[in-house]
């Protein structure tokens, strides 16, 4: 019961957490700090309550230890929102970072010397194929990103656009690679202290509000921006500033995205956890193309078929499933 739950938590938070920070981004494209400060903040605040009881528990790893990791947690965060100040579009957005698999393997064979199958080879050759498709289609109908009601009078230029349209790639790459390294800094402390991925999403996320300072400023014009916007009348509550609203509920769903996939990772085996979050990526994308009629050509469409094959056959899914429907007495035999 509690993993059918997970399961159904990691779709409503996941889901659920994209259409708020769609609705947010298309309000205003620069508003990433600000979502990033606020997602940060609820979950350290969470965190402080009640996984180190009030500063009461001490961490089972080093603060020290922390800190390296904190640093690249905060800078693969602060890259993946600040791209959609840069003309990247939400799908694409999605499609890209779907394709973690590659740095990873990339920074599994340069850092631990590690290596693969061909199919892993292979499935890594498909989701870049795919990448680059959808990134190559992008950037030939690639339009500037305007705040709502904020339009200049005199549109920039399409080099100018596609100049800014490829810094945004630039750090969803850059972005791409941290979150890998990250992942085998995180392995390396795993395998040193033991498991604790409560405290650890609790010091990720308070350890790095100090460095918000260096984007103070920007995070306090869009505070301000977010209670002046449109008012958005609420049954009960009344009428309220509608970016307020998005905000809570995408920094909301986002603490129920985490917390779900936390419990599923407790809760069940890793070919599901992997079933789960692939579905949620693919419908995530699939809502997001329908619901807010973002531009999706033929080509997006094989490029999105290939990412996601290939992220399929990376993990090993069918033959896991295979695995797990073979009669005891035949794998005996």
């Amino acid at each position: 019961m509690k993993a059918a739950l997970a399961i159904l938590f990691v779709f409503i938070g996941c889901c659920s957490n994209v259409v708020f920070l769609e609705l947010l981004i298309k309000e205003d494209p620069s508003s990433g700090n600000i979502i990033t400060f606020s997602q940060f903040l609820f979950i350290a605040l969470e965190g402080f309550i009640f996984t180190s009881r009030c500063g009461t528990k001490k961490p089972s790893i080093g603060l020290k230890d922390y800190s390296i990791l904190v640093a690249m947690f905060f800078i693969a965060n602060l890259c993946n929102n600040y791209a959609f100040n840069f003309n990247i579009p939400m799908p694409l957005h999605m499609i890209f970072r779907a394709g973690s698999l590659i740095a990873n393997m990339i920074m599994g064979i340069i850092i631990l010397k590690k290596k693969y199958t061909f199919s892993k080879y292979l499935s890594v050759f498909m989701i870049t194929f795919g990448i680059v498709m959808c990134t190559v289609v992008s950037g030939k109908e690639v339009k500037a990103t305007y705040a709502v009601g904020k339009e200049p009078e005199v549109p920039a230029s399409h080099l100018e656009v596609f100049f800014w349209w490829t810094v945004g790639i630039t750090l969803l790459t850059v972005a791409l690679f941290v979150s890998a390294r990250m992942g085998i800094y995180q392995e390396t402390l795993y395998a040193r202290y033991g498991k604790h991925p409560k405290e650890a999403l609790f010091y990720t996320h308070l350890l790095p509000l100090p460095g918000f300072l260096i984007v103070g400023y920007d995070i306090y014009q869009h505070i301000i921006s977010v209670f002046e916007s449109a008012p958005m009348v609420l049954p009960i509550v009344g009428a309220i500033p509608k970016m307020v609203v998005y905000l809570a509920g995408n920094v909301l769903t986002q603490y129920m995205c985490i917390s779900s996939v936390y419990v599923l990772t407790t809760e069940c085996s890793s070919l599901t956890v992997t079933l789960v979050v692939t579905l949620r990526k693919f419908i995530s994308l699939l809502f997001s193309i329908i619901y807010f009629k973002n531009d999706f050509t033929l080509i997006h469409w094989i490029g999105t078929i290939l990412v996601f094959s290939g992220t399929i056959i990376f993990t090993e899914v069918v033959q896991r499933i295979r695995g797990a429907l073979t009669p005891v007495s035949k794998k005996k035999d």
